[in-house]
Protein backbone atom coordinates (compact mmCIF):
# COMPACT_ATOMS: atom_id res chain seq x y z
CA UNK A 1 0.00 0.00 0.00
CA UNK A 2 1.55 3.24 -1.19
CA UNK A 3 1.65 6.03 1.38
CA UNK A 4 2.90 9.60 1.31
CA UNK A 5 2.08 13.04 2.61
CA UNK A 6 -0.90 13.95 0.47
CA UNK A 7 -0.62 17.53 -0.75
CA UNK A 8 -1.08 19.38 -4.02
CA UNK A 9 2.36 18.20 -5.09
CA UNK A 10 1.23 14.57 -4.58
CA UNK A 11 -1.72 15.13 -6.88
CA UNK A 12 0.56 16.36 -9.66
CA UNK A 13 3.03 13.51 -9.13
CA UNK A 14 0.43 10.72 -9.26
CA UNK A 15 0.31 9.46 -12.84
CA UNK A 16 -2.37 7.17 -14.35
CA UNK A 17 -1.56 3.47 -14.67
CA UNK A 18 -3.16 0.54 -16.44
CA UNK A 19 -5.29 -0.15 -13.37
CA UNK A 20 -6.91 2.06 -10.78
CA UNK A 21 -4.80 2.56 -7.64
CA UNK A 22 -4.93 4.51 -4.38
CA UNK A 23 -2.26 6.53 -2.55
CA UNK A 24 -2.91 6.90 1.18
CA UNK A 25 -1.87 9.70 3.48
CA UNK A 26 0.88 8.73 5.94
CA UNK A 27 -0.49 10.96 8.71
CA UNK A 28 -4.32 10.85 8.52
CA UNK A 29 -5.30 7.19 8.47
CA UNK A 30 -7.96 6.43 5.89
CA UNK A 31 -7.45 9.58 3.81
CA UNK A 32 -6.48 8.73 0.25
CA UNK A 33 -6.08 9.81 -3.38
CA UNK A 34 -7.61 7.50 -5.98
CA UNK A 35 -6.16 7.62 -9.49
CA UNK A 36 -8.03 6.16 -12.49
CA UNK A 37 -6.57 5.00 -15.83
CA UNK A 38 -8.52 7.83 -17.49
CA UNK A 39 -6.51 10.38 -15.53
CA UNK A 40 -9.36 11.34 -13.20
CA UNK A 41 -8.24 11.74 -9.57
CA UNK A 42 -10.59 11.82 -6.56
CA UNK A 43 -10.18 12.22 -2.79
CA UNK A 44 -11.54 9.42 -0.64
CA UNK A 45 -11.73 8.46 3.01
CA UNK A 46 -12.00 4.89 4.28
CA UNK A 47 -13.09 3.72 7.73
CA UNK A 48 -14.60 0.87 9.70
CA UNK A 49 -17.94 1.64 11.39
CA UNK A 50 -17.58 2.53 15.07
CA UNK A 51 -17.76 -0.53 17.29
CA UNK A 52 -17.22 -2.90 14.36
CA UNK A 53 -13.57 -3.60 15.06
CA UNK A 54 -11.29 -5.19 12.53
CA UNK A 55 -13.97 -7.74 11.68
CA UNK A 56 -16.19 -5.04 10.18
CA UNK A 57 -15.92 -4.34 6.45
CA UNK A 58 -14.34 -1.11 5.39
CA UNK A 59 -16.59 1.64 4.08
CA UNK A 60 -15.54 4.31 1.63
CA UNK A 61 -16.77 7.88 1.06
CA UNK A 62 -15.79 9.87 -2.03
CA UNK A 63 -15.10 13.48 -1.04
CA UNK A 64 -14.78 14.93 -4.54
CA UNK A 65 -12.42 15.31 -7.48
CA UNK A 66 -9.04 16.96 -7.18
CA UNK A 67 -10.24 19.64 -9.63
CA UNK A 68 -13.09 20.65 -7.36
CA UNK A 69 -11.34 20.15 -4.01
CA UNK A 70 -7.85 21.31 -3.11
CA UNK A 71 -5.66 19.03 -0.97
CA UNK A 72 -6.02 21.18 2.17
CA UNK A 73 -9.81 21.21 1.93
CA UNK A 74 -9.94 17.49 1.19
CA UNK A 75 -7.81 16.75 4.27
CA UNK A 76 -10.15 18.77 6.47
CA UNK A 77 -13.22 17.03 4.99
CA UNK A 78 -11.64 13.62 5.61
CA UNK A 79 -10.83 14.57 9.22
CA UNK A 80 -14.47 15.65 9.74
CA UNK A 81 -15.76 12.33 8.38
CA UNK A 82 -13.44 10.30 10.60
CA UNK A 83 -14.41 12.39 13.65
CA UNK A 84 -18.08 11.71 12.93
CA UNK A 85 -17.34 7.98 12.66
CA UNK A 86 -15.70 8.00 16.10
CA UNK A 87 -18.94 9.50 17.45
CA UNK A 88 -21.00 6.66 15.96
CA UNK A 89 -21.92 8.01 12.52
CA UNK A 90 -21.75 5.96 9.34
CA UNK A 91 -21.43 8.49 6.46
CA UNK A 92 -21.28 5.90 3.66
CA UNK A 93 -24.46 4.21 4.86
CA UNK A 94 -26.18 7.56 5.29
CA UNK A 95 -25.30 8.54 1.74
CA UNK A 96 -26.59 5.23 0.45
CA UNK A 97 -29.88 5.69 2.29
CA UNK A 98 -30.11 9.26 1.03
CA UNK A 99 -29.83 8.06 -2.56
CA UNK A 100 -32.66 5.62 -1.94
CA UNK A 101 -34.79 8.17 -0.08
CA UNK A 102 -38.22 8.99 -1.42
CA UNK A 103 -38.33 11.90 -3.85
CA UNK A 104 -41.15 14.46 -3.87
CA UNK A 105 -42.44 12.89 -7.09
CA UNK A 106 -42.41 9.37 -5.63
CA UNK A 107 -44.19 10.58 -2.52
CA UNK A 108 -46.81 12.29 -4.68
CA UNK A 109 -47.48 9.04 -6.55
CA UNK A 110 -47.73 7.06 -3.30
CA UNK A 111 -50.10 9.66 -1.83
CA UNK A 112 -52.36 9.61 -4.90
CA UNK A 113 -52.47 5.82 -5.30
CA UNK A 114 -52.49 4.68 -1.68
CA UNK A 115 -54.56 7.43 -0.06
CA UNK A 116 -56.55 9.61 -2.46
CA UNK A 117 -57.57 6.85 -4.90
CA UNK A 118 -58.82 4.62 -2.08
CA UNK A 119 -60.45 7.19 0.22
CA UNK A 120 -61.61 10.04 -1.99
CA UNK A 121 -63.96 10.39 -4.95
CA UNK A 122 -62.60 9.90 -8.51
CA UNK A 123 -63.11 13.59 -9.28
CA UNK A 124 -61.08 14.53 -6.19
CA UNK A 125 -58.30 12.20 -7.36
CA UNK A 126 -58.37 13.91 -10.74
CA UNK A 127 -58.10 17.36 -9.15
CA UNK A 128 -55.30 16.35 -6.74
CA UNK A 129 -53.35 14.70 -9.55
CA UNK A 130 -53.55 17.85 -11.68
CA UNK A 131 -52.45 20.09 -8.80
CA UNK A 132 -49.46 17.91 -7.96
CA UNK A 133 -48.32 16.68 -11.37
CA UNK A 134 -48.93 19.88 -13.33
CA UNK A 135 -47.93 22.48 -10.73
CA UNK A 136 -45.69 21.00 -8.02
CA UNK A 137 -43.79 18.02 -9.46
CA UNK A 138 -42.11 19.91 -12.36
CA UNK A 139 -40.32 22.10 -9.80
CA UNK A 140 -39.94 19.88 -6.71
CA UNK A 141 -40.19 16.37 -8.19
CA UNK A 142 -36.50 15.38 -8.13
CA UNK A 143 -35.84 16.67 -4.61
CA UNK A 144 -35.78 14.31 -1.63
CA UNK A 145 -39.18 14.58 0.03
CA UNK A 146 -37.69 14.99 3.49
CA UNK A 147 -35.36 17.75 2.29
CA UNK A 148 -37.94 20.05 0.66
CA UNK A 149 -37.92 23.33 2.58
CA UNK A 150 -40.71 25.78 3.33
CA UNK A 151 -38.88 28.44 1.31
CA UNK A 152 -39.03 26.26 -1.81
CA UNK A 153 -42.76 25.62 -1.43
CA UNK A 154 -43.37 29.31 -0.69
CA UNK A 155 -41.51 30.23 -3.88
CA UNK A 156 -43.62 27.75 -5.82
CA UNK A 157 -46.78 29.22 -4.27
CA UNK A 158 -45.62 32.68 -5.35
CA UNK A 159 -45.06 31.44 -8.90
CA UNK A 160 -48.81 30.87 -9.27
CA UNK A 161 -49.92 34.12 -7.63
CA UNK A 162 -51.88 35.09 -10.74
CA UNK A 163 -54.20 32.14 -10.08
CA UNK A 164 -54.63 32.43 -6.30
CA UNK A 165 -57.36 29.82 -5.99
CA UNK A 166 -55.27 27.15 -7.73
CA UNK A 167 -52.14 28.20 -5.81
CA UNK A 168 -53.96 27.81 -2.49
CA UNK A 169 -55.42 24.43 -3.47
CA UNK A 170 -51.96 23.22 -4.46
CA UNK A 171 -50.57 24.34 -1.09
CA UNK A 172 -53.34 22.51 0.75
CA UNK A 173 -52.74 19.29 -1.21
CA UNK A 174 -48.98 19.42 -0.52
CA UNK A 175 -49.78 19.85 3.18
CA UNK A 176 -52.13 16.85 3.09
CA UNK A 177 -49.51 14.80 1.24
CA UNK A 178 -46.89 15.43 3.94
CA UNK A 179 -49.40 14.61 6.69
CA UNK A 180 -49.91 11.27 4.92
CA UNK A 181 -46.13 10.79 4.73
CA UNK A 182 -45.73 11.48 8.47
CA UNK A 183 -48.45 8.96 9.41
CA UNK A 184 -46.69 6.29 7.35
CA UNK A 185 -43.18 7.09 8.55
CA UNK A 186 -42.01 8.24 5.12
CA UNK A 187 -40.71 11.57 6.46
CA UNK A 188 -39.86 12.72 10.00
CA UNK A 189 -42.72 13.93 12.20
CA UNK A 190 -41.66 17.57 12.01
CA UNK A 191 -41.34 17.73 8.22
CA UNK A 192 -44.17 19.54 6.42
CA UNK A 193 -42.87 22.34 4.18
CA UNK A 194 -46.41 23.62 3.43
CA UNK A 195 -47.01 24.54 7.06
CA UNK A 196 -47.27 28.24 8.04
CA UNK A 197 -47.26 29.56 4.46
CA UNK A 198 -49.85 32.29 4.22
CA UNK A 199 -52.48 31.69 1.54
CA UNK A 200 -53.63 34.30 -0.93
CA UNK A 201 -56.87 36.12 -0.33
CA UNK A 202 -59.54 34.65 -2.56
CA UNK A 203 -62.22 36.91 -3.95
CA UNK A 204 -65.25 34.67 -4.08
CA UNK A 205 -66.99 35.02 -7.42
CA UNK A 206 -70.70 35.75 -7.13
CA UNK A 207 -72.89 35.78 -10.21
CA UNK A 208 -76.64 35.45 -10.09
CA UNK A 209 -79.03 35.58 -13.03
CA UNK A 210 -81.44 38.50 -13.03
CA UNK A 211 -85.15 38.03 -13.79
CA UNK A 212 -84.56 39.35 -17.30
CA UNK A 213 -81.64 36.96 -17.85
CA UNK A 214 -83.69 34.00 -16.63
CA UNK A 215 -86.44 34.98 -19.08
CA UNK A 216 -83.95 35.13 -21.98
CA UNK A 217 -82.40 31.83 -20.86
CA UNK A 218 -85.78 30.07 -20.84
CA UNK A 219 -86.66 31.50 -24.25
CA UNK A 220 -83.36 30.34 -25.73
CA UNK A 221 -83.85 26.79 -24.39
CA UNK A 222 -87.39 26.61 -25.82
CA UNK A 223 -86.22 27.90 -29.19
CA UNK A 224 -83.27 25.49 -29.28
CA UNK A 225 -85.32 22.37 -28.53
CA UNK A 226 -88.12 23.23 -31.01
CA UNK A 227 -87.13 25.14 -34.15
CA UNK A 228 -83.42 25.26 -33.32
CA UNK A 229 -80.95 28.12 -33.03
CA UNK A 230 -79.73 29.65 -36.33
CA UNK A 231 -76.13 29.20 -37.33
CA UNK A 232 -73.83 32.12 -37.82
CA UNK A 233 -72.13 31.42 -41.16
CA UNK A 234 -69.17 33.50 -42.27
CA UNK A 235 -69.84 34.00 -46.00
CA UNK A 236 -66.22 35.03 -46.55
CA UNK A 237 -64.86 31.57 -45.73
CA UNK A 238 -64.15 29.13 -48.62
CA UNK A 239 -66.46 26.47 -47.14
CA UNK A 240 -69.40 28.87 -46.80
CA UNK A 241 -70.82 27.97 -50.22
CA UNK A 242 -71.09 24.33 -49.15
CA UNK A 243 -73.30 25.15 -46.15
CA UNK A 244 -76.96 24.02 -46.15
CA UNK A 245 -79.71 26.44 -47.14
CA UNK A 246 -80.38 29.14 -44.55
CA UNK A 247 -83.68 27.61 -43.45
CA UNK A 248 -81.75 24.43 -42.59
CA UNK A 249 -78.89 26.16 -40.80
CA UNK A 250 -80.17 25.56 -37.29
CA UNK A 251 -78.88 23.64 -34.25
CA UNK A 252 -81.52 21.57 -32.45
CA UNK A 253 -80.95 20.99 -28.74
CA UNK A 254 -81.49 17.38 -27.66
CA UNK A 255 -84.38 16.98 -25.17
CA UNK A 256 -82.15 15.46 -22.49
CA UNK A 257 -79.68 18.37 -22.68
CA UNK A 258 -82.56 20.87 -22.42
CA UNK A 259 -83.98 18.93 -19.47
CA UNK A 260 -80.59 18.94 -17.72
CA UNK A 261 -80.34 22.73 -17.95
CA UNK A 262 -83.88 23.13 -16.60
CA UNK A 263 -83.23 20.74 -13.71
CA UNK A 264 -80.05 22.56 -12.73
CA UNK A 265 -82.03 25.79 -12.55
CA UNK A 266 -85.11 24.33 -10.82
CA UNK A 267 -83.33 22.21 -8.18
CA UNK A 268 -80.07 24.01 -7.37
CA UNK A 269 -78.32 20.65 -7.77
CA UNK A 270 -74.69 20.27 -8.78
CA UNK A 271 -73.87 19.36 -12.37
CA UNK A 272 -72.68 15.81 -11.60
CA UNK A 273 -75.72 15.17 -9.42
CA UNK A 274 -77.94 15.73 -12.47
CA UNK A 275 -75.74 14.11 -15.13
CA UNK A 276 -75.13 10.99 -12.99
CA UNK A 277 -78.76 10.71 -11.87
CA UNK A 278 -80.16 7.22 -12.51
CA UNK A 279 -83.84 6.38 -12.86
CA UNK A 280 -83.81 4.31 -9.66
CA UNK A 281 -82.80 7.46 -7.77
CA UNK A 282 -86.07 9.20 -8.73
CA UNK A 283 -88.90 8.82 -6.21
CA UNK A 284 -91.99 10.01 -8.13
CA UNK A 285 -94.33 9.17 -5.27
CA UNK A 286 -92.54 11.44 -2.77
CA UNK A 287 -91.24 13.93 -5.38
CA UNK A 288 -87.62 13.37 -4.37
CA UNK A 289 -84.23 12.42 -5.74
CA UNK A 290 -82.23 10.02 -3.55
CA UNK A 291 -78.60 10.45 -4.62
CA UNK A 292 -76.40 7.74 -3.03
CA UNK A 293 -73.07 9.51 -3.48
CA UNK A 294 -72.86 13.27 -3.97
CA UNK A 295 -70.00 15.62 -3.10
CA UNK A 296 -71.20 15.64 0.53
CA UNK A 297 -72.19 11.97 0.65
CA UNK A 298 -75.69 10.52 0.49
CA UNK A 299 -78.19 13.24 -0.33
CA UNK A 300 -81.91 13.74 -0.99
CA UNK A 301 -83.24 16.53 -3.17
CA UNK A 302 -86.85 17.64 -2.82
CA UNK A 303 -88.42 18.24 -6.23
CA UNK A 304 -90.86 21.05 -6.89
CA UNK A 305 -93.74 20.24 -9.32
CA UNK A 306 -91.95 21.91 -12.23
CA UNK A 307 -88.77 19.86 -11.82
CA UNK A 308 -90.79 16.68 -11.40
CA UNK A 309 -92.66 17.43 -14.63
CA UNK A 310 -89.36 17.87 -16.51
CA UNK A 311 -88.19 14.41 -15.42
CA UNK A 312 -91.55 12.75 -16.05
CA UNK A 313 -91.59 14.03 -19.65
CA UNK A 314 -88.25 12.40 -20.52
CA UNK A 315 -88.12 9.09 -22.39
CA UNK A 316 -86.33 6.26 -20.59
CA UNK A 317 -83.71 5.41 -23.20
CA UNK A 318 -80.79 4.93 -20.82
CA UNK A 319 -79.96 3.86 -17.29
CA UNK A 320 -79.46 7.57 -16.65
CA UNK A 321 -82.17 10.21 -16.54
CA UNK A 322 -80.02 12.50 -18.72
CA UNK A 323 -79.11 10.12 -21.51
CA UNK A 324 -75.72 10.48 -23.17
CA UNK A 325 -74.23 9.00 -26.32
CA UNK A 326 -73.59 5.69 -24.52
CA UNK A 327 -76.73 4.40 -22.71
CA UNK A 328 -74.53 2.66 -20.14
CA UNK A 329 -72.51 5.76 -19.22
CA UNK A 330 -73.51 9.17 -17.87
CA UNK A 331 -73.18 12.23 -20.04
CA UNK A 332 -69.74 13.84 -19.54
CA UNK A 333 -70.70 17.53 -19.64
CA UNK A 334 -73.03 20.22 -21.01
CA UNK A 335 -70.34 22.49 -22.37
CA UNK A 336 -71.59 22.84 -25.96
CA UNK A 337 -75.33 23.14 -25.16
CA UNK A 338 -74.61 25.69 -22.41
CA UNK A 339 -72.37 27.77 -24.69
CA UNK A 340 -75.04 27.69 -27.40
CA UNK A 341 -77.83 28.81 -25.06
CA UNK A 342 -75.79 31.57 -23.43
CA UNK A 343 -74.83 33.02 -26.79
CA UNK A 344 -78.45 33.00 -28.01
CA UNK A 345 -79.68 34.53 -24.75
CA UNK A 346 -76.92 37.17 -24.92
CA UNK A 347 -75.74 36.41 -21.39
CA UNK A 348 -72.07 36.83 -20.50
CA UNK A 349 -69.78 35.51 -17.75
CA UNK A 350 -72.10 32.84 -16.37
CA UNK A 351 -70.98 29.32 -15.43
CA UNK A 352 -73.30 26.34 -15.12
CA UNK A 353 -72.58 26.34 -11.37
CA UNK A 354 -74.03 29.87 -11.21
CA UNK A 355 -77.46 28.31 -11.75
CA UNK A 356 -77.06 26.75 -8.29
CA UNK A 357 -76.12 30.14 -6.86
CA UNK A 358 -79.14 31.71 -8.56
CA UNK A 359 -81.45 29.09 -7.03
CA UNK A 360 -80.04 29.90 -3.58
CA UNK A 361 -80.15 33.67 -4.12
CA UNK A 362 -83.84 33.60 -5.02
CA UNK A 363 -84.64 31.64 -1.87
CA UNK A 364 -82.52 33.86 0.36
CA UNK A 365 -83.88 37.04 -1.19
CA UNK A 366 -87.43 35.81 -0.55
CA UNK A 367 -86.75 35.64 3.18
CA UNK A 368 -86.86 31.84 3.44
CA UNK A 369 -83.91 31.78 5.85
CA UNK A 370 -80.43 30.34 5.46
CA UNK A 371 -81.13 27.03 7.28
CA UNK A 372 -83.88 26.21 4.76
CA UNK A 373 -81.67 27.19 1.82
CA UNK A 374 -78.87 25.04 3.21
CA UNK A 375 -81.14 22.00 3.45
CA UNK A 376 -82.39 22.47 -0.11
CA UNK A 377 -78.82 22.70 -1.41
CA UNK A 378 -77.63 19.76 0.68
CA UNK A 379 -75.04 21.71 2.67
CA UNK A 380 -73.65 19.76 5.62
CA UNK A 381 -72.24 22.87 7.34
CA UNK A 382 -74.08 26.12 8.05
CA UNK A 383 -70.92 28.08 7.20
CA UNK A 384 -71.23 26.97 3.57
CA UNK A 385 -74.66 28.59 3.25
CA UNK A 386 -73.39 31.74 4.95
CA UNK A 387 -72.13 33.07 1.62
CA UNK A 388 -75.77 33.94 0.83
CA UNK A 389 -76.29 35.83 4.10
CA UNK A 390 -76.12 39.24 2.42
CA UNK A 391 -79.06 38.22 0.22
CA UNK A 392 -81.22 37.18 3.17
CA UNK A 393 -82.36 40.79 3.55
CA UNK A 394 -86.09 40.49 4.13
CA UNK A 395 -85.90 40.78 7.96
CA UNK A 396 -83.30 43.55 7.61
CA UNK A 397 -85.48 45.41 5.12
CA UNK A 398 -88.41 45.33 7.53
CA UNK A 399 -86.17 46.46 10.38
CA UNK A 400 -84.63 49.38 8.52
CA UNK A 401 -88.07 50.38 7.27
CA UNK A 402 -89.45 50.56 10.81
CA UNK A 403 -86.42 52.49 12.13
CA UNK A 404 -86.47 54.87 9.19
CA UNK A 405 -90.20 55.56 9.60
CA UNK A 406 -89.73 56.37 13.29
CA UNK A 407 -86.81 58.72 12.59
CA UNK A 408 -88.65 60.38 9.71
CA UNK A 409 -91.70 60.94 11.95
CA UNK A 410 -89.55 62.47 14.67
CA UNK A 411 -88.06 64.81 12.09
CA UNK A 412 -91.49 65.70 10.71
CA UNK A 413 -90.69 64.11 7.35
CA UNK A 414 -92.91 61.01 7.55
CA UNK A 415 -94.73 60.14 4.33
CA UNK A 416 -98.37 59.18 4.39
CA UNK A 417 -99.13 55.56 5.24
CA UNK A 418 -95.77 54.83 6.87
CA UNK A 419 -95.77 52.68 9.99
CA UNK A 420 -94.52 54.86 12.86
CA UNK A 421 -93.14 53.70 16.19
CA UNK A 422 -93.27 56.66 18.63
CA UNK A 423 -90.03 57.55 20.38
CA UNK A 424 -90.23 57.51 24.19
CA UNK A 425 -88.63 60.18 26.25
CA UNK A 426 -85.00 59.30 26.87
CA UNK A 427 -84.99 56.50 24.28
CA UNK A 428 -82.52 58.23 21.95
CA UNK A 429 -79.72 58.10 24.49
Amino acid sequence: METTRLAQRSVEAAQPKANRYTVYDDALKGFGLRVYPSGIKTWIVEYRPAGGGREASKRRVTLGSTEALAAVMARKAAADVLAAVRLGADPARERQQSRKALTFESLAQAFLSEHVATKRKPRTLQQYRALLEDMAVPTLGKLKAAEVHRAQVAKLHLKFRDTPYQANRMLAVIGAMYSFAQRHGLVPEDVNPARRIEKYREHRRERYLSADEMDRLGSAIREAETVGIPWEVDDTKPTAKHQPAKDLQRTILAPHAAAALRLLMLTGARLREILHLRWEHVDFERSMLHIPDSKTGRKSILLNPYALAVIAALPKCSAYVIAGFDPEKPRADLHKPWKLILKRAQIDAVRIHDLRHTFASIGAGSGMGLPIIGKLLGHTQASTTQRYAHLDNDPLRRATGAIGATIAAAMGECSAGAEVVPLRRGQAG
